[in-house]
C-alpha cells in the first residue's frame, strides 16, 4: 500500500530505524534481517532525499530532517496501534493483557502493592510490567511504550490527560540518636545539617532541591546522593545526615527503622500524585479498568480499615 508514493509499510522499518539509530538492533525490533532493514533505509532516503542516518564517530545520529520525522511517525503509528488493538469490552478475569507503567520506588512502595491486592481480589489475569522512572518520562507514552505514567502533577505532559490520584508532603526523617533528634529542628539547624538527597537517573535536578530553590532560594549541602526515595530513611541511620522524603513512605518506614521524623522547618507546599496516560488511549476499556483501580488504590491510603481488609 501506498500514499504519495511512499510505501506505507516503510514506516515501520523508519520508526525502528529512528529509535535504534543502528541498523542491526532495528531489524531485530521488527523482526527483520540486517540486509533487509539496510534496504529499507536505502528506499527511505532515497524517498525523503534525506540520509536520516548519519556515521558521527562510532555511532549512528538522526540528520535534522529525521529528528522531525520521528515523533511525527511514532504518533501515526500509536494511533494506528490503539485503533487496531481497541477492543469492546476488557475482563481482567479472562485477559493476560501486560500494563507497563513508569513508577518511581515511592509509588512502588506508598500505592502499587494496594493496587495489586485490589487486582487479585478481582480475580484479575493481567500481567503488570513497572518501569523506572526517568527524566520526561512523558516520552515514553507518545512512543506506545507506556500505558500509564504514575508521577507529580507538576511532571505531567500538558499533551496527554491527567487525574490527580493523591496529595502528600515532605518531612524530614533523622537517627533517633543523632544530634538532629535532639530539641527542635529549626530552619537554621535544617540548613547546617549534611543532606541524603534522591538524584533522578539521567541527572536532573532533585525534585525537593528545586521546589526549595523556586520557594525559598536555598540550597542544601548534600553528603550522600541516592537513586532511591525508599533507601533515604535506611541511610540517615547510624550517621549525622538528614533526609527530605514523603511523609507517607516514612510513615510507613517508622515502626521498621529506629528513625525520627519531624516537620520541614521551612513553609512548603502539598505536591499532588497524579497518572498520566496517551490521549489516544482515554476509552481504551483495559486503561478504564486500571486506572479506576489506581484510584480506588489511591483512596484507600487514608482509610485503615480499607487498607487492612486487602491483607
Amino acid at each position: 500500500m501506498r500514499f504519495k508514493k511512499l510505501d506505507l509499510n516503510l514506516l515501520v522499518a523508519l520508526d525502528a530505524l529512528l529509535t535504534e539509530k543502528n541498523v542491526t538492533r532495528a531489524g531485530e525490533r521488527v523482526f527483520l534481517s540486517q540486509s533487509t532493514m539496510s534496504n529499507a533505509l536505502a528506499r527511505l532516503r532515497q524517498y525523503f532525499d534525506d540520509e536520516l542516518l548519519v556515521q558521527v564517530g562510532g555511532r549512528m545520529e538522526l540528520t535534522p530532517r529525521a529528528v522531525l520525522l520521528h515523533d511525527a511517525v511514532r504518533d501515526v503509528l500509536v494511533r494506528i496501534d490503539t485503533t487496531i488493538a481497541a477492543k469492546p469490552a476488557f475482563d481482567p478475569t479472562e485477559s493476560d493483557r501486560e500494563f507497563t507503567l513508569f513508577v518511581s520506588d515511592y509509588s512502588m512502595e506508598v500505592l502499587i502493592p494496594g493496587a495489586l491486592a485490589l487486582a487479585s481480589a478481582q480475580g484479575s489475569r493481567v500481567r503488570f510490567n513497572l518501569e523506572p522512572q526517568v527524566t520526561q518520562p512523558y516520552r515514553h507514552l507518545e512512543r506506545g511504550e507506556a500505558d500509564l505514567l504514575i508521577i507529580p502533577q507538576t511532571f505531567c505532559s500538558p499533551d496527554h490527560p491527567v487525574d490527580v490520584l493523591f496529595e502528600d508532603r515532605f518531612v524530614c526523617v533523622v537517627w533517633r540518636e543523632s544530634a538532629l533528634a535532639q530539641g527542635e529542628l529549626t530552619q537554621e539547624r535544617y540548613q547546617r545539617a549534611r543532606h541524603v538527597t534522591m538524584r533522578p537517573p539521567g541527572g536532573g535536578q532533585p525534585v525537593f532541591d528545586t521546589w526549595l530553590a523556586s520557594d525559598h532560594g536555598l540550597s542544601r549541602e548534600i553528603g550522600l546522593a541516592t537513586y532511591s526515595f525508599g533507601a533515604i530513611p535506611h541511610l540517615v541511620v547510624g550517621t549525622d545526615l538528614i533526609g527530605t522524603v514523603h511523609a507517607r513512605l516514612a510513615q510507613r518506614l517508622l515502626p521498621l527503622l529506629p528513625i525520627e521524623i519531624r516537620p520541614v522547618p521551612l513553609p512548603m507546599r502539598a505536591f499532588s500524585q497524579a497518572m498520566q496516560w496517551h490521549k489516544y488511549l482515554t476509552r481504551d476499556p483495559g486503561l478504564i479498568w486500571l486506572r479506576g483501580l489506581l484510584k480506588e488504590a489511591a483512596a484507600r491510603l487514608d482509610d485503615p480499615a480499607g487498607s487492612a481488609g486487602l491483607s
